[in-house]
């Protein structure tokens, strides 16, 4: 599944236009690899994504093509959750 695609049906990024956008500005990472919008996510795969001030990194458990949004959150597993401070 591409990862744009990802983004969007699991809820990590609320659109699939603003998941493009962050993966073309080289803020998302797959397995430590800068990303881009086409990248292929297959199950097991760590996701990292600056978001601002912060940094999520998350773990990809499931793929499905649509999904309800009380179900979207099964998709993925958080890893963790940090601040940065940008001077």
């Amino acid at each position: 599944m591409r990862l744009d695609k990802f983004l969007k049906v699991s809820r990590l990024i609320k659109r699939r236009t603003l998941a493009k956008e962050v993966a073309d500005q080289g803020r998302i990472q797959i397995n430590g690899i800068q990303a881009k919008a086409s990248s292929n996510v297959k199950v097991g795969d760590e996701l990292t994504i600056r978001f601002g001030q912060k940094v999520v990194t998350a773990k990809v458990v499931h793929l499905k093509e649509t999904t309800r949004k009380d179900e979207a959150a099964d998709m993925y597993t958080i890893i963790s959750e940090k601040r940065v401070n940008e001077d």
